[in-house]
């Protein structure tokens, strides 16, 4: 597994088709986060503006490859192993993207609360805003799962739905993104720092089921 890990990390460092889901993520943040606001109202906008990106970064690991290389990885190491490989590194690149978004967005703000009236530690609120942006590139990975290949494969149905997918995931209620984002927010608003263990839990509960049925469609076409 960690040869394949190898390979699609460097299929995704040297295609250099993740530059545009990362430029967008970082025109994003210099649109909705500025110097001096709230800490955790920073810290929300950076999480939920990841999932997206997470979701178009699974599109380009499962698609890199050409048709005939993807055949030599499955024949050699298994659809469900290679397929398991792309939405790894798509989520590790997420989540490295994320934290290092957390981290200087968290140096940037002000850690107060919403009025700036009550002082926050900084640490935990950067704390919390990590278990935000992790819960928010987890759902993001399942969404991407859920729309690309196998499952979808016409590129003119899988970005409109990943498209949809990622704005319901943010919206619906229930959803772990929307609840890991709005404890950030509420947290502002009184002037509390909150600890979304509850959405990341819920994330990787459904990022699993998402992958799962995936890798199981992979291994059944390829047959």
């Amino acid at each position: 597994m960690t040869a394949l890990l190898r390979y699609q990390a460097a299929l995704l460092l040297r295609s250099q088709r993740a530059l545009p889901p990362v430029i967008l993520y970082a025109a994003v943040l210099g649109i909705g986060v500025q110097s001096g606001q709230p800490v955790l109202d920073s810290l929300g906008w950076t999480a939920a503006a990841l999932l997206p990106v997470a979701a178009w970064l699974v599109r380009i690991c499962a698609t890199n490859e050409p048709a005939a290389a993807r055949s030599c990885v499955g024949a050699a190491a298994g659809p469900a192993r290679a397929h398991l490989a792309c939405v790894t590194v798509a989520l590790a690149a997420a989540a490295a993207l994320g934290v290092v978004a957390t981290v200087f967005v968290t140096f940037i703000s002000d850690a107060t609360s919403a009025d700036h009236q009550i002082r926050l530690s900084a640490v935990q609120a950067g704390a919390a805003g990590l278990l935000a942006t992790l819960a928010c590139a987890l759902l993001g990975t399942a969404v991407g799962a859920l729309t690309t290949r196998p499952l979808l494969r016409s590129p003119g149905r899988a970005v409109p739905a990943l498209l949809l997918g990622a704005l319901l995931a943010l919206v619906v209620t229930g959803s772990p993104a929307r609840a890991a984002v709005s404890a950030l927010v509420r947290g502002s608003q009184e002037g509390t720092v909150p600890v979304p263990v509850l959405p990341l839990a819920g994330a990787v509960l459904l990022t699993a089921a998402a992958i799962a049925p995936a890798c199981a469609l992979t291994t059944r076409r390829s047959s």
